[in-house]
């Protein structure tokens, strides 16, 4: 669910750009529909984690640039941007601290050997930069109508793939917890 209301106003911007054939109406509603999203994080739970921010932030640059010139180059590259600033990100919390930031973000959910932490936290820095790439190779290789479809369907598809692939592995590493067993004795058993 939270990866379908964090891709929420990527969904937006395709639809608008879709129906009105208009990417400067559609780089407005993104704008618009991700200091939204941000604005309902702070009223919600009181804060908001720095990558929702930091996106905010360069889709305000990016978006802003793109509006003023009317040249779209700059918001296709915010998404590059992005992505190589998340893997950087990534990268420079398994130098950092004591945990890879994927160890953070997830160790209240399952538990991890740390070389399974730091392996799983060097796959998303892998994953973030490729997907820089590929967004490069695809505004230079074809047009914007392909562009924002690769912007929906490409990078969702490609996140979900991902993020499949990345629970069959963690389905191999991960600890089961066992029941308590005396909790399964009939009552009265003695042991």
């Amino acid at each position: 669910m939270k990866l379908l209301f964090d891709f929420l106003p990527v969904v937006l911007f395709f639809a608008v750009y879709k129906i009105y054939n208009d990417f400067y109406l559609a780089t407005g509603v993104i704008i618009i529909a991700t200091a939204a999203q941000v604005g309902w994080m702070w009223w919600r739970h009181g804060k908001v984690e720095r990558m929702p921010l930091i996106t905010l932030a360069l889709l305000v640059v990016f978006g802003g640039i793109t509006l003023i010139l009317q040249d779209e180059i700059f918001l296709k590259w915010k998404v590059s941007v992005v992505n190589w600033l998340f893997g950087l990100v990534f990268l420079g919390s398994q130098f950092i601290g004591k945990k890879p930031l994927i160890q953070r973000m997830m160790d209240a959910q399952i538990s991890l050997p740390p070389p399974v932490w730091r392996r799983l936290n060097m796959a998303w820095v892998v994953f973030f930069l490729a997907m820089g790439m590929l967004n490069l190779y695809v505004i230079y290789q074809f047009d914007t109508d392909t562009w924002v479809d690769f912007k929906l369907y490409g990078l969702l598809g490609l996140t979900l793939v991902f993020v499949v692939a990345q629970g069959f592995y963690l389905a191999r590493h991960m600890d089961v917890i066992e029941p308590d067993s005396s909790s399964t004795k009939p009552q009265g058993e003695n042991d």
